[in-house]
């Protein structure tokens, strides 16, 4: 199905009320992914030339960015993420065998090329997550583009091959149309409009969506009226589960999302929630876990549009 354009270039209406069944791999009820944010070592920084320090998603709550100066503070959480963090999610999706898919920065990617061949040597898939973690909603457009297409050299200078998703995190009116007209993305993610993929009319032909999400997501425990306990996270990522998983069974099948960030779920007490989630997801019969570029080449495969008469 194709997003339909009127006067507005929003769609409101999605699949409605019937939604397709995805005929997911050997009639599985539910699509589960992993997403691991590797982001640290890309973030703002004055010793990257940018005005100032970083200030979100880190244990301090509320900090502003200070300009031209340092915050070691926040540099050292970040620090922890590709330090430790990582490895300790690495151990445990390694360790169930469960894939996963990486949204890697590729500055990032650079500053620590020892958790890149673990990436592969787990076989993630290692999506683009841009060149550096900015805000580009105010960015000029030639410099996205100039940021994007260095992202994709980077990245497969780096990893050895280009990426084939894509999603810029805090993207500009212009980074979908940019990421549409380079052509050689399978799919983008800077979407969190639907529980399935989607197809938007681009300047190349059919282009897939597959919408990513916020709030089955580690990031809330670093933001206000977020999870401040692994209780929490662990109750929100297991009712999610269970509502999604009974619809499937129901003939409505979706898809679960679930974002993490080395610095964030890296950390122990959060871990444990995090396992015992891992630990009741796959107890379920008729699941398939699978990175994003699988679900992806399933919906090429199966659900491309067909060609208007």
């Amino acid at each position: 199905m194709l997003e339909q354009k009127s006067h507005s270039p929003r769609n409101m209406v999605g699949y409605g009320r019937n939604p397709p069944n995805p005929q997911w791999p050997d009639n599985t009820k539910i699509a589960i992914q992993f997403v691991l944010n590797y982001e640290e070592g890309g973030e703002s920084s004055i010793l990257d030339g940018d005005p100032a320090s970083e200030y979100l998603l880190s244990e301090i709550i509320g900090a502003v960015p200070w300009s031209g100066q340092r915050n070691l503070n926040i540099e050292s959480l970040y620090e922890y993420g590709s330090r430790v963090g990582f490895w300790r999610l690495w151990r445990t999706f390694t360790r169930r065998q469960l894939p996963v898919t990486v949204y890697a920065i590729a500055l990032a990617l650079t500053r620590n090329k020892e958790a890149v061949s673990a990436m592969k040597e787990a076989h993630w898939e290692i999506a683009s997550h841009g060149l550096r973690w900015l805000e580009y909603k105010d960015c000029d457009e030639n410099k996205e583009y100039r940021h994007i297409h260095n992202a994709i050299n980077l990245h497969k200078e780096i990893t050895g091959e280009r990426p084939l998703g894509f999603y810029q995190g805090k993207p500009s009116i212009n980074t979908l149309r940019i990421l549409m007209e380079e052509g050689g993305f399978t799919y983008t993610s800077d979407s969190y409009a639907d529980e399935l993929p989607y197809w938007v009319q681009g300047p190349k032909g059919p282009h897939l969506i597959i919408p990513y999400t916020l709030d089955v997501n580690d990031m809330r425990f670093v933001m206000t009226q977020g999870f401040n306990s692994g209780d929490q996270f662990f109750t929100y990522l297991k009712d999610t589960f269970d509502i999604l998983y009974r619809e499937g069974i129901e003939g409505s099948p979706k898809m679960l999302s679930i974002g993490l960030h080395c610095r964030i779920a890296g950390h122990p007490g959060r871990m444990a929630a995090l396992e015992r989630c891992l630990d009741y997801i796959t107890k379920h019969e008729h699941i398939w876990i699978a990175r994003r570029l699988d679900i992806a080449l399933h919906w090429h495969k199966y659900h491309y549009p067909k060609k208007e008469a």
